[in-house]
């Protein structure tokens, strides 16, 4: 995931790492997002978002990998750093957490932790991916999944605004996930043959247009 985290950012802007983009506002903010799925308004009934708050702490994962990576150098240092600080989801006390005000708890905790140190804080973030359900092989499937499909867009014109997002009337992340739900996720292969089989349908739709 991390080399994967380096291509694409790499495809947005080869120095990405002088850029010294500001991880950490980026991560905080997806936290407000994520909290509005899980629902906070005492004055409007809300039924909390699962899915959509898995999407936001993809996102997240993102910025915390792209930091890591610009504060180590290189993927292998970067996982060093990773797996010194992480401990196994079901080893969490976010595991088995049901209800909405203790998952928000453990989302301002998160958020403040990052806020306060200006860092990705991989403690923090599995204590909320476990409270919420996302598991480990989720969360990998997932962040390859909109990885592969960040990478695919920028190679194929979505900054200069000629990327076709709709194919056959259905649009790319949808493809995404049904291409990505038959292919086998050994990490060797995943996101290679996602990106393939990728290429092959927006060939085939571009040739029909």
């Amino acid at each position: 995931m991390l080399e994967l985290q380096d291509g694409i950012n790499s495809k947005i802007r080869s120095d990405w790492r002088d850029a010294h983009n500001a991880w950490f506002r980026a991560i905080w903010t997806e936290c407000a997002e994520l909290l509005d799925h899980i629902g906070w308004k005492w004055w409007k009934h809300q039924s909390p978002d699962i899915p959509q708050v898995h999407l936001e702490l993809v996102d997240i994962f993102h910025f915390g990998l792209s930091e890591l990576l610009q504060q180590h150098g290189t993927a292998d240092a970067a996982a060093t750093q990773l797996l010194g600080a992480y401990v196994g989801y079901g080893q969490r006390s976010g595991a088995g957490v049901h209800d909405s005000a203790a998952r928000i708890a453990l989302v301002e905790a998160f958020a403040t932790s990052v806020l306060s140190t200006r860092r990705f804080n991989m403690a923090g973030f599995c204590e909320v991916a476990s409270a919420v359900g996302l598991e480990e092989q989720m969360l990998y499937e997932m962040y390859v999944g909109k990885n592969v499909l960040n990478g695919f867009r920028q190679d194929h014109g979505y900054k200069a605004g000629t990327y076709i997002k709709t194919w056959d009337g259905r649009e790319d992340n949808v493809w995404l996930v049904e291409f990505a739900a038959g292919l086998d996720k050994d990490p060797g292969t995943f996101a290679s043959e996602l990106y393939r089989k990728l290429s092959k349908k927006y060939e085939e739709v571009a040739r029909g247009r």
